[in-house]
């Protein structure tokens, strides 16, 4: 990192305007206040250009800084802090010192650059992040239908596996229509019906009280316009991460466990898995690595950092789940014997790193995932051999003679 400036500019970036600071070695300071509009934040960058800065930071906070980013990094070095490890420095007091001392720590080069993605990489993850903020809200509109159903002592989820399968909606949609038990019963697939049919008709012939039955209706709306949008943003995301990065889909979807939307997410909140040079700083940046402390030769590993993207460590965290769920692979096998040793919760964040490792390794080398389960095996070659015919004594010696005769023979003249 650069100690080389002579100029730098610390911005402390709130919700309505944004405080700066100008410093210079000579111990000269400037400060000025600004609205966060876009009057505003052209008049900073006017202001920046103006003193000639050679460096401006200010912290990641929320997406603040996202414009002043994009205004100013076509004329110099735009530094965005991580704003944990920027209070941990600063100690901050007032936002005039804050943004002081931030622009103090860039003078001397002490602020780690965070990675910042490109315009059209923020605006993808954005749609990414959207559609799992959108997954979070369906789920706990199905736990409030869970609730609902229960307190009525409709005990549903008993008889179905997923009563929000094509049987469990027929059956809700009936109930809220009052269409009677036998019309319900024969729109249910008879795989269902066949094995259930006694439990659903007990069922339908319970009622469900009238505030419940218009909590459900509202509930199963909504539901139903969130399946929609989930539906359409599913398909954007996958179409963009097949069209712009082809062979990271294909990579990452041949690990046990990866399927479409996890793949997706993590070149969304990765990026170019390039940039770190090796898996290990990865998985640090991920934050599935442990916090360590040490102390002479006495060293204590805790639970997991948790630093970085969320939706990314939660994403592989599943997809560590799913795979010990596949048939027989070696990422199982890992699996099945950390448990035994460190328990469930601690094996799937293990499995998880394992994962990200094998993942950086294969994009970086341009590979794609081959288990030692899914080789296939050596084919044994049989050989033909011929039963001896039974010989006499005669005709064994005579074929012994011939035998002899034929070593005997000079080899041809060559040609």
């Amino acid at each position: 990192m650069t100690t080389d400036y002579q100029i730098a500019a610390g911005l402390d970036v709130h919700k309505r305007f944004i405080v700066a600071t100008i410093l210079w070695t000579n111990g000269s300071k400037l400060q000025e206040k600004f609205d966060r509009t876009v009057q505003g934040l052209l008049a900073l960058k006017n202001w920046i250009l103006k003193n000639k800065c050679q460096v401006v930071a200010c912290e990641s906070t929320s997406d603040y800084w996202v414009q002043i980013y994009d205004s100013l990094i076509e004329h110099l070095p735009v530094i965005v802090g991580n704003a944990h490890d920027i209070k941990v420095l600063s100690h901050k007091k007032t936002d005039k010192i804050d943004s002081e001392i931030i622009a103090l720590l860039a003078l001397k080069g002490m602020i780690a650059p965070s990675r910042v993605f490109s315009r059209h990489h923020r605006d993808f993850r954005k749609l990414v992040r959207l559609r799992h903020f959108l997954v979070k809200k369906r789920t706990d509109i199905k736990n409030r239908i869970h609730g609902i159903l229960d307190t009525e002592l409709f005990h549903l989820s008993e008889t179905l596996t997923d009563i929000f399968g094509v049987s469990g909606r027929l059956i809700m949609n009936g109930i809220l229509q009052g269409d009677p038990a036998d019309k319900v019963v024969k729109q249910i697939p008879w795989k269902v019906l066949d094995k259930k049919e006694t439990e659903i008709r007990n069922l339908l012939e319970q009622s469900l009280s009238q505030n419940a039955l218009i909590q459900l209706g509202h509930c199963l709306r909504v539901m139903m316009k969130l399946d929609e949008e989930i539906g359409v943003l599913t398909n954007h995301v996958i179409y963009y991460a097949h069209t712009n990065y082809p062979r990271e889909v294909e990579i990452l979807k041949s690990v046990p466990g990866v399927e479409d939307i996890t793949a997706v997410t993590l070149i969304a909140e990765i990026g170019n898995f390039k940039d770190f040079s090796s898996s290990d700083k990865l998985a640090s940046w991920l934050g599935i690595v442990p916090k360590v402390y040490q102390s002479a030769d006495h060293q204590v590993k805790r639970s997991i950092t948790k630093r970085g993207s969320k939706l990314g460590r939660w994403i592989l965290t599943q997809a560590a789940h799913a795979a010990t769920k596949k048939k027989k692979n070696v990422l199982r096998d890992f699996y099945e014997a950390k448990k035994t040793v460190i328990g469930t919760g601690k094996a799937i964040m293990a499995l998880a790193r394992k994962m990200i490792t094998i993942i950086w390794h294969l994009i970086v080398n341009n590979e794609t995932y081959v288990d030692v389960y899914a080789q296939p095996k050596k084919q044994v070659k049989y050989h033909n051999v011929r039963i001896p015919v039974s010989y006499t004594l005669e005709e064994a010696l005579k074929l012994l003679s011939d035998t002899i005769k034929e070593i005997k023979k000079p080899d041809p003249d060559p040609i």
